[in-house]
């Protein structure tokens, strides 16, 4: 006969096993894999590999609580620098104490990982969306149907863009906002002063590449000087340039040029004596001999 005490260890014993069973078998289970920090990762379908990485270099950052600091992340190489005081932003103050990015610091610095780490979007913002690495681009009129993560949300307008941020899809978007936060996860913000967005090429450039020199250079709507400014260059700069064509003569740095290069990328002339190399460019064509304006325009 069982004792009533008997009894009672049999059932208390049972019952720790039945308790203690499913927490045994996940145990056993492969672990899942955490969640990014701050709902940070790649959010919707469609992300090219290098866009993944870039993302996930980004969303690293987030994870180890990096400060926003203005200026920071233009060191020689990608990678967090102490910034400095924005003289325009009280709230900077602290920021040369603070090792971090802003936004076009952080932008550069993840896809400098995504390329394995080539440094192929060094620059400010207004750089970064206008880059000669450009396989799309997209109005703000398009909003965020054909975005994909990985692409490059720009804010400002075409003579100042003054902010950048990486999309991660489903409306979100991982940015260093400003002074005084940490790098995160924000709301898209559409509307207001919402540019456009850029989606990068990481692999081979085509087409004709040069460089420019000089500072505060500015590209025009029309080949002459006193057509609409578009941007200004605000120091040397990689272009791919389209095509060229004899217009107006101008007198500049003590040069004397009528030869200028559309850039695509801008949707822009500038006067080829801003532009390395002779006065006429090897290997560009005439405007008047290829579709103008070029495909996609």
């Amino acid at each position: 006969m069982v004792s009533r005490t008997s009894l009672i260890s049999t059932l208390i014993a049972l019952m720790a096993l039945l308790l203690c069973a499913p927490l045994t078998t996940a145990a056993a289970a492969p672990s899942a894999p955490s969640a990014p920090a701050a709902g940070c990762g790649v959010l919707a379908p469609g992300a090219s590999a290098a866009a993944e990485r870039a993302i996930a270099a980004a969303c690293a950052e987030v994870a180890a609580g990096t400060w926003y600091t203005w200026g920071g992340g233009h060191g020689a190489q990608p990678g967090p620098t102490y910034g400095q005081v924005d003289p325009t932003d009280p709230a900077s103050e602290h920021d040369p104490e603070r090792r971090g990015f802003d936004c076009s610091g952080l932008v550069r610095y993840a896809y400098a990982q995504a390329a394995g780490g080539t440094d192929i979007l060094n620059g400010v913002a207004s750089q970064q969306y206008y880059t000669h690495r450009a396989a799309a681009r997209f109005t703000a009129a398009q909003g965020l149907a054909p975005l994909l993560p990985g692409d490059l949300l720009a804010y400002g307008n075409k003579k100042d863009l003054h902010h950048i941020a990486i999309y991660l899809g489903a409306g979100k978007m991982v940015e260093a906002k400003q002074s005084g936060t940490k790098l995160m996860v924000s709301d898209v913000r559409l509307g207001g002063d919402y540019f456009g967005a850029v989606r990068v090429n990481t692999g081979q450039v085509t087409g004709h590449i040069h460089q420019t020199w000089g500072t505060d250079v500015w590209t025009k709507a029309e080949p002459r000087l006193a057509a609409e400014r578009v941007y200004a260059f605000p120091y040397s700069t990689t272009i791919r340039v389209y095509c060229q064509k004899h217009a107006e003569k101008v007198n500049a740095e003590g040069y004397e040029n009528d030869a200028w290069s559309y850039l695509p990328d801008y949707k822009a002339w500038v006067t080829n004596i801003y532009i390395k190399g002779p006065d006429w460019l090897v290997g560009v064509p005439n405007c008047d001999d290829v579709p103008f304006p070029p495909p996609g325009q």
